[in-house]
């Protein structure tokens, strides 16, 4: 695997601090243009393991991750509302590269911002600033994937020095980036390990940091970030250790529901390059001397492009607005969750209705069609399998409509989702059960995630965005709850049936 490709050999100038915002977001898409189009063709090397140099080195010339480290340490500190921005501009040209950005900045930069020791950030964030240094997150194991809590990869602490030991797979830049984050709990003197979690930087270029690849994955998609399995035995000082302001899970639900915020951003972009992209095609093709563009199923597919791109707008609102560095969104599981799920289901969504419309040639690994198919399809699964988080949307619900007291789920939306409880007021009129199976949860999620969805639809229309894509987005998320509802309501306790092979051959049948 070309995973060296990721870096390039070059020392970057100070960031300017004196530049606008939009002066900054102009330089970004002239680097991408040129990086993407000039330097080399997207299309061309979609395929191949890594980012060709040349490429890689006119992206980092513009030293976009500068952007999000705070001005203290060298860093523009913009805003994370700008940082969203920032990355929905780089995901219309490479969704790839919007990810491996918000990998340094939401799973690396922000946590060690917030949580660092001084004595620490300031030698880290040179490193970023002046240099091209990436960093990463190192959560998951081998054994122990969303159930992350009861990861095994263990610490002592003698003399201020901190021994960790254990394995981690599926971290994005696996032997790429120069720090990690990494994720560990306590060994008692019993050997067993504490329920809290800590977490600690490790720095690669110092011998006793550096985190050992024992193999890098082939990873379907998402070529240019290297994927592997890292065995981890190392010793970081007592300065790299991060301090949470409470407990340590706190601190890593405060990270990863931070995270789970801001995929809007890449979502965003990917979302409008792939309505850009079906738009552009179907007014270009002639099907039965009419373009494609004046089919009414075309139109369906289209609408719903372009209601996903203003459902993804309005969770940029609302994510810059309450997921700043400064918040403590721990608690806000619930809703860093129906952001997550939502964005990335209508992300495959739109990778999968382009790919429709464009047909047989957007199969090609080479064509955008395709391969957004299979980039976007890991994001349902990443930082919280969909199925999952849907489950802990309803089970958050039901536990808040409980505590008070309230079975009604269209009394409850007038206060959690005002703006669009009287919009479906003829759906939602109906009391909820005690208790439902798992599956019944899910679905329960999916539902109010949908609702919250136009929820937040309605608030963007309040804070200016064109009254016609909102009516147009609010119309297709009335149609999609109305569905669910009906999904929800519908009895369906089927179990697989294991031994399946008896007495199951059609052909068998066909000779009674």
């Amino acid at each position: 695997m070309q995973h060296d490709q990721i870096l390039a050999d070059n020392r970057l100038d100070p960031p300017s601090t004196e530049k606008t915002f939009s002066e900054l977001m102009e330089q970004l898409r002239t680097c991408l243009k040129t990086a993407f189009h000039e330097v080399d063709d997207i299309n061309r090397f979609s395929s191949t393991r890594g980012f060709p140099p040349a490429v890689f080195k006119e992206l980092m010339s513009v030293n976009p991750l500068a952007l999000f480290i705070p001005k203290k340490y060298g860093g523009l500190g913009r805003s994370l509302k700008e940082s969203i921005a920032f990355e929905s501009v780089i995901s219309y040209e490479s969704l790839t590269l919007s990810l491996i950005t918000g990998i340094n900045n939401a799973l690396f930069i922000q946590p060690v911002a917030k949580y660092g020791q001084e004595s620490i950030k300031q030698r880290v964030f040179h490193k970023f600033v002046n240099g091209s240094a990436m960093g990463g997150l190192m959560i998951t194991e081998p054994g122990f994937g969303s159930d992350a809590l009861s990861m095994q990869t263990s610490f002592s602490e003698e003399d201020g020095i901190f021994h960790l030991k254990g394995k981690k797979h599926w971290a994005g830049l696996t032997g790429a980036a120069d720090f990690w984050l990494l994720t560990a709990r306590r060994r008692t003197g019993s050997e067993s390990l504490m329920r809290d979690i800590d977490m600690f930087i490790s720095d690669n270029s110092i011998p006793d940091q550096k985190i050992v690849v024992e193999e890098y994955f082939e990873n379907l998609g998402l070529y240019q970030i290297p994927y592997g399995r890292n065995h981890i035995d190392v010793y970081i000082p007592e300065e790299q250790k991060l301090i949470p302001h409470t407990t340590g899970v706190k601190m890593l639900l405060d990270l990863l529901h931070r995270s789970r915020f801001q995929f809007p951003g890449m979502g965003l972009g990917f979302i409008r390059r792939m309505l850009d992209e079906a738009i552009h095609h179907t007014e270009s093709r002639l099907v039965g001397n009419k373009s494609l563009f004046a089919y009414d199923q075309v139109q369906n597919r289209l609408a719903r492009l372009q209601a996903n791109f203003t459902i993804c707008s309005a969770f940029c609102l609302k994510s810059g607005e309450i997921a700043t560095l400064d918040n403590d969104v721990s608690s806000l599981g619930l809703e860093a969750n129906i952001i997550k799920t939502v964005t990335t289901d209508i992300m495959q969504e739109s990778a999968q209705s382009l790919l429709q419309l464009v047909g047989a040639k957007g199969y090609q690994i080479n064509h955008i069609a395709g391969r957004s198919v299979v980039d976007s399809r890991p994001f349902q699964i990443f930082e919280g399998s969909n199925d999952i988080l849907y489950h802990q949307i309803a089970e958050s619900v039901m536990k808040t409509m409980k505590a008070l007291k309230e079975k009604s789920l269209y009394r409850f939306l007038k206060g959690y989702a005002t703006r669009a409880a009287d919009r479906i007021h003829d759906l939602v009129s109906f009391d909820l059960n005690a208790s439902y199976s798992q599956r019944k949860l899910v679905e329960f999620g999916q539902l109010f995630s949908r609702i919250a969805s136009m929820d937040m639809v309605l608030y963007l229309e309040e804070n200016g965005f064109r009254k016609d894509l909102i009516e147009n987005a609010a119309g297709i998320l009335k149609q999609e709850i109305s569905a669910l509802l009906n999904t929800f309501h519908f009895e369906n306790q089927v179990q697989v049936v294991v031994d399946y092979q008896d007495n199951s051959s059609w052909f068998d049948c066909s000779n009674r």
